[in-house]
């Protein structure tokens, strides 16, 4: 039996009738043939944990970051809101700008020994490691530190680049089976899931009474009822007593009298400034863990992972030159709805993520119980996974989406109703939400791909034009949204080291983590409903291109004006 081929244009006929129409000629043994290349496609639970836990150190570092970062260089580092703003907003768009330069040079890697990604995993781990750890080292200098966490804020970012960008594209070359890409993107959102949570869970244990606020509970008071001379005279006596103007001790606790005396309890500066220097030491041992945590990660990566070369492209294709597939990449439709609609979404998630500590401890008045709150969240978003994998399968992915909405209205209840037994309700809601929103983009960018490679069938490594592209566009909505985050603060009037927050910031809390992330959501799943591939279409696409690469492995004898048709 014969296998009938035509050579069609792309404005001859849609992609999906063609599909249907090479699917109807398929001989039975072709049909063997393709049964035995799946099976070559199949991938081992070992090497499907292998590969997740080779992503977590990266979700460990960034979940610590995302939670602690703004709250650190408020309340440790003493930085006003308005230069953290700049370093959060500065440090992403740093990030988001190496993106396409890393997604260039990647690109135009060759094949080595242990793969043409792998390099790029091992080469900037040990760098990565560093960059960390001195983002949570407190200089000895005040003048310079908005420099210093800028520097290495954005020396971070651009070495997560290089590791997520071909750590994320690797997806494409562990097997062409969709099912299989599924299930190892599966694996990898769960174990980045519980990244995170080890992120939150070890980075705020080990920093928690860094922020304790039992020093709030007691201060220093000024007894006002005397004349405007007592208070002159206080007033002189305050300074050599190292006290501050509006009445709060330095040094102790307790009370100044009109007459000169002092009773309370004054406490040694050296007590307070060993206090200052635990705090530092517990966010750099934070650090320190952290690192270890990359270490273990790229070992296990490299050991249980095994790269293939591209097993889409066909054997004589040349690699497509970057920019014009860049250009390719932003006139594909649903690279640009699965885009847009996810950015959205993902700076919401943000806004969750970076103000949540602060609205805890300023707003609620769960200063005690956040990292309770936080570990809630991570584990209700971890053990959700395999469901959403599950849903995803059985309904479609884009029908999943709906899980995301489920957290606006439970967070609109903890905005108006600051209460415990709801804060862990809305707290278990997230994070079914959050699971949902970091499992189906995963999923869903590696069907874009299939389909951009059956439009373009000639061009070769798209693969990382894509996924650099896709996180660029992530980076750079959450650096706007880290960066409006902070700003917002700095106008409200936040004040760092303060016990008590005035209300236009308790406000201003409110509004960033109920009102704008549900604006947000809702917006980027309004987008959604427009992405055009379906379940039915992402499987006729999945036939054609096993059908391309079985009956086509060379194309020397097509020229290059057929370069632009498809099979």
């Amino acid at each position: 039996m014969y296998v009938f081929v035509w050579i069609i244009s792309p404005q001859m006929l849609d992609v999906f009738s063609v599909c249907s129409v090479v699917a109807v000629f398929v001989p039975g043994y072709e049909l063997d043939k393709m049964n035995e290349l799946r099976q070559e496609d199949r991938l081992s639970v070992c090497s499907k944990l292998c590969y997740a836990i080779g992503g977590a150190p990266n979700q460990v570092a960034t979940s610590a970051t995302a939670f602690f970062l703004q709250i650190y260089l408020l309340d440790i580092a003493h930085i006003t809101p308005f230069h953290a703003s700049l370093v959060l907003f500065i440090g992403k768009a740093w990030g988001a700008v190496t993106d396409p330069v890393a997604g260039f040079f990647i690109s135009k890697s060759k094949w080595t020994k242990i793969g043409r990604l792998m390099p790029w995993l091992l080469g900037c781990t040990p760098f990565t490691i560093v960059s960390y750890f001195f983002m949570w080292y407190l200089p000895p200098f005040v003048a310079g530190r908005v420099v210093w966490y800028l520097t290495f804020y954005c020396l971070f970012q651009a070495l997560t680049t290089l590791f997520q960008v071909p750590y994320s594209a690797l997806t494409m070359f562990l097997s062409s089976d969709q099912k299989e890409r599924d299930s190892a993107t599966a694996y990898r959102m769960t174990v980045e899931v519980l990244g995170t949570l080890m992120g939150a869970a070890l980075h705020g244990q080990i920093v928690a009474s860094a922020h304790a606020s039992d020093h709030c509970t007691v201060n220093l008071t000024i007894n006002a009822a005397d004349s405007s001379s007592s208070l002159s005279n206080t007033s002189n006596l305050a300074e050599p007593l190292g006290l501050q103007s509006h009445g709060v001790s330095a040094c102790g606790t307790g009370t100044l009298n009109p007459r000169g005396g002092f009773s309370g309890v004054m406490s040694s500066c050296g007590d307070i400034h060993e206090a200052d220097m635990l705090k530092r030491e517990l966010y750099m041992i934070a650090a320190g863990v952290i690192g270890g945590v990359y270490l273990f990660g790229i070992v296990i990566l490299f050991i249980g992972v095994k790269e293939r070369d591209d097993p889409y492209a066909l054997n004589s294709d040349k690699a497509i030159p970057f920019f014009k597939g860049l250009r390719l990449t932003m006139k594909h439709g649903p690279y640009l709805k699965l885009t847009a609609s996810f950015l959205l979404i993902s700076t919401a998630v943000q806004l969750e993520q970076s103000n949540f500590v602060l609205f805890c401890t300023h707003a609620a008045s769960l200063h005690n119980h956040f990292q309770y709150l936080v570990v809630t969240i991570l584990v209700s978003a971890a053990v959700s996974i395999p469901f959403w994998q599950w849903f995803l399968q059985q309904f479609g992915k884009k029908s999943a989406a709906c899980g995301i909405s489920w957290m606006i209205p439970f967070a609109v209840m903890l905005v108006t109703i600051p209460n415990l037994v709801l804060a862990y309700v809305v707290a278990f809601v997230s994070g079914l939400s959050i699971a949902a929103s970091l499992l189906l983009p995963w999923s869903m960018l590696p069907d874009v791909v299939d389909h951009f490679r059956l439009l373009n069938p000639h061009a070769k490594g798209p693969e990382t034009i894509f996924y650099s592209s896709y996180v660029f566009f992530t980076k750079m909505s959450a650096g706007i949204g880290l960066g409006i985050s902070a700003a917002s603060l700095e106008f409200a009037g936040y004040k760092t080291g303060m016990c008590r927050q005035s209300s236009t910031v308790i406000l201003t809390l409110k509004i960033l983590i109920g009102a704008v992330p549900a604006i947000l959501i809702v917006i980027g799943l309004s987008i959604l409903l427009f992405y055009p591939i379906t379940e039915k279409s992402r499987k006729e696409t999945e036939f054609a291109l096993e059908l391309l690469r079985r009956n086509h492995p060379s194309t020397d004898n097509l020229s290059e004006n057929e370069e632009d048709t498809w099979i």
